[in-house]
């Protein structure tokens, strides 16, 4: 019998709710930084920090309070790596997040290695060409050592081929069948991702991503990427950036019959933050209209990095 993840758990169940526009179809992304030193500002993402451990569990259990339980984990290592990674750090957050909040909350795990790399870039590269089969071997032993840590679900965002097959063969190999894969399923290479390079140490040190992220000109290729790691086994999709992605979502669903969400990446939530500091406008009111619109384009779930403050700003909370 096919396992339908999303049913297993209540959180999941209100992010795919297809009937009303549920708090639980916001997550919120967190940045925890290995130093302990104090937790630092991200240029254009406001209230959003790089944390420090403790600080990221305070943070997490004053946005549960305020009905946020729904979290995308970046970890930001100090040490890069050619092709070994250890990712005992991040173990750990994801040991101590889910020892203190439990099943309070859900936890999916980004899964990239562009923090990792000291190229920056978001596979591993033999002889200046990239290298598929490493990099997949590489991330699927990262995704397992996330789930063996604990981590809810694991959102693979490197745009590598076979990436979800892989990491799917592998939870269901070791009894980790009912962990839901949330999948970067259309991601373009974009000019919107500056602020959130900069909170993750991510920028490529040579040349740029677009040899494989999306091209933003092609339509086709977009719903096409969506269509391939549906059938590789993503429970969700996703487009990115949000809002120069909003026209894909309703035939990307229709195309795969699942859920599709959108990630309204750093730079798209900057120039909110920014034009309401200069007060140019009003930003409750402005990430209420962007919400609304991606709900109206069909996005089932957003990430957000106002999701914290959803119930003022949306639901009169």
């Amino acid at each position: 019998m096919k396992i339908n993840r999303i049913l297993s758990n209540e959180i999941l169940r209100n992010m795919c709710s297809d009937t009303a526009f549920l708090k639980d179809q916001l997550i919120q992304p967190i940045f925890i930084k290995e130093s302990n030193e104090n937790s630092n500002s991200i240029p254009g993402l406001g209230k959003n920090k790089l944390f420090n451990l403790n600080d990221a569990l305070k943070r997490i259990e004053k946005d549960l309070k305020k009905e946020c339980r729904n979290f995308l984990l970046f970890p930001v290592q100090n040490e890069k790596f050619e092709n070994d990674f250890n990712v005992s750090f991040t173990e750990k957050i994801i040991i101590n997040i889910k020892e203190n909040f439990g099943s309070d909350i859900f936890l999916w795990l980004d899964l990239c290695i562009c923090s990792l790399t000291k190229s920056g870039h978001c596979c591993i590269f033999t002889n200046e060409k990239i290298d598929i089969n490493k990099s997949l071997k590489c991330m699927t032993k990262i995704a397992s050592s996330y789930a063996n840590s604990g981590a809810d679900g694991i959102a693979p965002s490197s745009m590598t081929p076979g990436i979800v097959k892989n990491v799917r063969n592998m939870l269901d190999k070791n009894s980790k069948e009912n962990i839901p894969i949330m999948s970067y399923s259309s991601k373009f290479a974009s000019n919107f991702y500056g602020p959130f390079r900069e909170a993750a140490d991510s920028a490529p040190q040579f040349g740029d991503r677009k040899q494989y992220q999306l091209d933003v000109r092609s339509k086709e290729s977009a719903i096409a990427s969506s269509i391939s790691y549906a059938k590789e086994g993503a429970d969700l999709l996703m487009v990115k950036p949000g809002l120069t992605s909003i026209d894909l979502i309703s035939d990307i669903h229709t195309k795969t019959k699942k859920p599709v969400g959108v990630y309204h990446v750093s730079g798209e939530y900057a120039g909110i933050e920014i034009l309401s500091q200069k007060k140019l406008i009003n930003f409750d009111a402005a990430m209420s209209e962007v919400w609304d619109a991606f709900k109206r384009a069909g996005a089932q779930f957003i990430i957000s990095y106002a999701a914290r403050d959803a119930s003022r700003i949306y639901f009169n909370g």
